[in-house]
């Protein structure tokens, strides 16, 4: 996942007090069998589905028609970087569990740098993060893009004794600086993040392309 999406992510976190009910106390029956956070299917090929979404496959459109139609479609990126093609829900309801979602369009460099040129207007988020309006004609492009990466942050304030309840043991954690720890589920193309001062966060990509979330943690 490139920074640009980690710095989004950071900047929509609020804190709010501890609701971990939302991820432990609930009655069974009532349990969806899909479209919960830790209700992750692999596929063939190196796919998985989640939220009822297949990643490299589902469109952005496909998520707006599962989510609804209340989608902040916006290009964010930092100086030095071409950025991304994000789709934004301020507020879902998952079942039982509810939060914020980032859904990342899967598109080349240069489009996404051609649709910056065209977008009439760029505002910034928070420290040198901008964020660019599409412009009409790019929107349809973007909605018809698969799904790259989906980005969830739980408004249940979380802990890891949780992570593990729902996600089971990771491959590996890897922390970073005092306040981040990262939980690694390669064969399920997910890193859950904890985080001491702030919110969780949950990034998912295909697990073939499981190294983009990876890799910036080596160094």
């Amino acid at each position: 996942m490139k920074k640009a999406i980690a710095i989004t992510l950071l900047g929509l976190a609020v804190l709010v007090g501890p609701v971990v009910w939302q991820f432990l106390n609930f009655d069974p029956k009532a349990v969806p069998t899909s479209g919960l956070p830790w209700q992750i299917e692999t596929l063939p090929g190196g796919e998985s589905r989640v939220f009822d979404l297949t990643l490299g496959k589902s469109t952005l459109t496909d998520a707006r028609a599962r989510f609804g139609r209340e989608m902040e479609l916006a290009i964010v990126a930092t100086p030095t970087e071409a950025g991304n093609v994000e789709g934004y829900y301020e507020t879902l309801t998952l079942g039982f569990v509810a939060g914020k979602m980032i859904v990342t369009a899967d598109l080349p460099q240069d489009v996404i740098e051609g649709m910056r040129e065209r977008a009439p207007k760029t505002e910034y988020m928070q420290s040198t993060t901008r964020k660019a309006t599409l412009a009409e004609a790019d929107r349809a492009r973007a909605l018809a893009a698969p799904i790259r990466a989906i980005a969830f942050i739980p408004s249940a304030q979380l802990d890891e004794a949780v992570i593990l309840e729902r996600f089971g043991q990771p491959a590996e954690r890897i922390r970073v600086g005092e306040n981040l720890e990262h939980f690694l589920y390669p064969t399920k193309g997910l890193d859950v993040v904890l985080d001491s001062k702030g919110r969780e966060l949950f990034q998912y990509v295909a697990p073939a392309r499981f190294d983009s979330l990876r890799a910036p943690l080596r160094h």
